[in-house]
């Protein structure tokens, strides 16, 4: 969108483990990633120029380098994963549909439970005036730390703790994102911590076992649910490790 985007960053160092050698191929590797995005119904222009900009490559290990702009989940260690293009699309053009924003159609604070690499909330901070990241697990903090001290977004704040909690300090949020699965039902803080017209996207293990994506919107009336398509996250565990 013109005037909404800042200029491309500058190209910078690699961090140790992270894919290289993609160099300026990556920007036409990510047209083509994005233009798959488009075609299986993301349409929002905001997500799809997120996307396009931060390159995921940075994100995981160089191992996986040929598998990083496929649709797929990889893994990033201690049984976590980043989540499909797809997901992350899916997941930030229903919180751009729904939740809180400013004249120029940005999102106002968001929060993001289960920072994991850092991809989903590096594409975030494209779209939100502010990003509170949490992550429960200290190995992948660190690595995330990393990752966006390399990017050099100065509207993310990434937190080590447990989200299942939230972070009442940022509390309202525009919108709530979150990158792990729960039991049935949303804990109660993050519903206090989204503001009236609020919207959380979060996916939800029901009692047969199934994930659900889920949007809940907070309005003046009252809080409404709504349960869109299966999924698959890593479960959503409380605590610090």
């Amino acid at each position: 969108m013109p005037g909404f985007f800042k200029p491309p960053v500058p190209a910078r160092p690699q961090r140790d483990g992270a894919v290289t050698g993609l160099g300026m191929d990556s920007q036409a590797i990510r047209t083509r990633m994005v233009n798959r995005l488009e075609a299986q119904g993301i349409s929002d222009g905001r997500v799809l120029a997120a996307m396009q900009r931060v390159e995921r490559h940075l994100f995981v290990d160089s191992a996986l380098a040929n598998q990083v702009y496929e649709d797929t989940s990889l893994p990033i260690g201690l049984g976590q994963t980043i989540s499909k293009p797809s997901v992350v699309a899916r997941m930030l053009e229903l919180a751009q549909q729904g939740g809180l924003q400013d004249a120029s159609g940005k999102l106002g604070r968001v929060l993001e439970i289960g920072t994991g690499s850092a991809y989903q909330a590096a594409v975030l901070s494209q779209l939100a005036s502010e990003v509170y990241s949490m992550e429960r697990l200290r190995a992948l903090y660190d690595r995330a730390r990393e990752n966006l001290r390399l990017l050099r977004l100065p509207n993310v704040h990434l937190l080590f703790g447990d989200g299942s909690g939230g972070f009442p300090k940022g509390a309202p949020y525009a919108a709530i994102l979150v990158a792990a699965a729960g039991s049935d039902t949303i804990p109660l803080a993050w519903i206090e911590q989204l503001a009236v017209g609020g919207r959380l996207v979060a996916p939800l293990q029901t009692l047969g076992g199934a994930q659900m994506l889920v949007v809940i919107d907070k309005t003046p009336q009252g809080v409404r649910q709504t349960v869109l398509e299966a999924v698959h996250f890593v479960a959503l565990k409380s605590g610090t490790a």
